[in-house]
């Protein structure tokens, strides 16, 4: 038997789905009447998250942020078997995923860090991907019931901060393509062309394939032999900005870059692979 703490859209689907393999769950969320409604699935609910937790070999947690998850564990520690796993999916800072592994394994419990790229229909067909990182035995030990939960799970090593900082830098390049995304928009809306217009620009380009063999060439540092100058990709988002500017929209991911190419202008960096911008966070 299993708990499972937080009944958001992920936690309620990985519950469903643990349910459908013939797990049975305890389950428990601050409000509680998303814990309630998962009983009509199997599920057994609990008003408190000390009772959610007695007699699980292994509690999985998918709660908001780091305050949150010290908060609700705290109170389901008098509820907790000594040797009792703790399966952590929220996304955290990487120094309290840290804090986590050291305090309850001195405590007598385990604590795995295992945050995912999945939706709730990840969560509910067991698809996407799932990482996981500390304690090699620990993982070793859950790695079937944690590979049943996702299509494609990743062991990041021993340092149990790993997950959290891989997890944080996903999502940072997710934020990322949405801020270019909102600007391309910006930028097709200036111009009097259709939003549809740039779903066929990605028919035919498509920048996906060229992320990791850009990634490559800014940790290799090869910007002596430029495929695009700094000053010309500066003269283009010039034209850009300009050109949204005329239809009083701002760009701001765009701008933003912008003052980032004219440091590196002003450093004489004019003439390298406009990559370099990049440079200085290695």
């Amino acid at each position: 038997m299993v708990a499972f703490i937080g009944m958001g859209l992920l936690g309620s689907n990985f519950v469903k789905s643990m349910l459908k393999r013939g797990i049975a769950v305890q389950v428990w969320n601050r409000t509680p009447e998303r814990a309630t409604a998962l009983e009509a699935f199997g599920a057994k609910a609990f008003a408190h998250v000390s009772d959610a937790v007695k007699g699980a070999s292994r509690v999985h947690i998918t709660l908001v942020d780091d305050a949150v998850v010290d908060e609700v564990l705290a109170q389901a520690e008098a509820g907790l078997a000594p040797g009792t796993i703790i399966i952590d999916h929220t996304t955290t800072s990487a120094p309290g995923a840290a804090n986590r592994a050291a305090a309850w394994r001195a405590k007598g419990f385990y604590y795995l860090h295992a945050p995912v790229f999945m939706g709730p229909i990840n969560a509910l067909e067991s698809t996407g991907v799932m990482m996981a990182s500390g304690n090699e035995q620990l993982f070793k030990q859950v790695e079937a019931e944690l590979t049943a939960m996702t299509g494609r799970l990743v062991y990041l090593g021993p340092q149990p901060e790993r997950a959290a900082g891989m997890k944080l830098m996903g999502n940072l390049f997710l934020i990322s393509i949405t801020s270019g995304l909102s600007d391309t928009f910006g930028l097709a809306k200036s111009l009097g062309m259709p939003g549809e217009d740039v779903l066929q620009l990605f028919d035919f380009f498509n920048p996906g394939p060229m992320v990791p063999a850009r990634a490559k060439r800014i940790l290799n540092a090869q910007f002596d032999e430029p495929s695009w100058e700094l000053k010309m990709a500066r003269k283009d988002a010039r034209l850009m900005i300009e050109q949204a500017a005329s239809k009083n929209i701002k760009l701001p991911a765009t701008a933003a870059t912008a003052q980032l190419m004219d440091e590196w202008i002003a450093k004489g960096k004019g003439s390298k692979d406009w990559n370099i911008i990049a440079s200085d966070k290695l």
